[in-house]
């Protein structure tokens, strides 16, 4: 299962923008159980729907909701969900070439379909969190020779 929503219209952006502050609200409220929500049209004799679903898929609405607001395209795959080469390079935005070197090094686990690599999306993820963990460290590093270096930074 694969969901994708393209650009949110100036309106969605609007009713997105309303409805968080609200979502926010409710998850502040811990819960043991699941939560309800209330889902009505936007018409003047509205009708109602009351629908209990558990509290990580309400955090999970705030932020699809939060990304709707800033006008972004929202997308949900499942973490076991396998990808091509070209949608993983897609996802860390680098090239197919390079994300096979990595594939081929052992950085990202994977495996092969006849000829062809499939990857877990939850393996694309940690390798991005492992990346991004790296650059942090780096920069930290760098920061420090600056200012051990009087080159001007604070």
């Amino acid at each position: 299962m694969q969901a994708a929503v393209g650009r949110p219209t100036p309106q969605d952006q609007q009713v997105a923008l309303e409805s968080l502050p609200v979502l926010n609200l409710a998850i502040a409220q811990k819960r043991t159980q699941g939560v309800s929500i209330q889902i009505r049209d936007g018409s003047r004799q509205a009708s109602m729907v009351s629908v209990v679903i558990p509290e990580k898929a309400l955090h999970l609405l705030a932020m699809i909701l939060s990304s709707m607001a800033q006008g972004k395209a929202v997308s949900l795959v499942p973490a076991d969900s396998e990808l091509s080469t070209q949608q993983a390079a897609d996802l860390l935005h680098v090239s197919r070439p390079h994300l096979v070197k990595l594939l081929e090094a052992g950085s990202i686990p994977f495996k092969k379909v006849g000829t062809h690599r499939r990857i877990l999306v939850e393996d694309v993820l940690q390798y991005q969190d492992r990346q991004k963990g790296v650059r942090n460290e780096q920069l930290q590093f760098l920061t420090g020779q600056a200012q051990d270096l009087n080159l001007g930074y604070e």
